[in-house]
């Protein structure tokens, strides 16, 4: 694998993983109208991939660094990166445990579910934010090296970084609108009324 490919292939990673794939894990729980079982089990398995694609893609950039000679976390964002697939991983392996397999009491489980959610949507806000400081910092590294400030380069980055971020917030509004409610086989039977946190 080239040093460059190494470098192109961290931004990838983490669009595709954090942002789309985590994004579309956080939408399947709360709009995809199947039994609850099948939905916890799409909105695990998507989380999974977000975290496998996640470390793949702080792997790459670290031995991109590794092999251009570059100090490692230096940024702030990649302070902030590392936080963030830290804060993720302890939040799948806390859902996997209570919420899957071996799962936890009926009284621990709706005690979690609020702050599940409000820790699942706080970790992906700060991803997208964070996503966003990276096409920064990569836009000010192209532009440094002599790219046009105007250029279809700096184009690109820049409207990937909009793209992102208008994502990001049709995926919380996508949540917080819906209050799907399940009848007491765990069938989806209406859609949004109010505001909710609580799926």
């Amino acid at each position: 694998m080239s040093i460059n490919f190494s470098l192109q292939l961290h931004p990838l990673l983490m669009l595709v993983g954090f942002i789309i794939i985590g994004g579309e894990a956080i939408i399947s729980y709360k709009s995809l109208p199947l039994r609850k079982d099948v939905k916890k089990l799409i909105h695990l398995v998507l989380h999974a991939i977000t975290l496998v694609l996640g470390i793949l893609g702080i792997y790459t950039v670290f031995k991109y660094h590794n092999e251009s000679g570059i100090v490692h976390l230096y940024s702030l964002h990649s302070w902030l990166g590392i936080g963030i697939i830290v804060l993720f991983g302890i939040q799948w392996l806390y859902g996997f445990l209570v919420f899957f397999y071996p799962g936890g009491s009926i009284g621990l489980r709706s005690e979690s579910v609020p702050w599940h959610v409000v820790y699942g949507l706080t970790v992906f806000t700060l991803a997208v934010g964070n996503a966003a400081i990276g096409l920064l910092e990569k836009l000010t590294f192209l532009e440094n090296s002599g790219l046009a400030k105007y250029g279809s380069e700096a184009l690109l980055v820049n409207f990937t970084a909009v793209t992102t971020i208008l994502f990001g917030a049709f995926v919380i509004l996508s949540v917080l609108s819906q209050s799907p409610i399940e009848d007491e086989n765990n069938n989806y039977t209406s859609s949004s009324k109010s505001i909710s946190l609580v799926p």
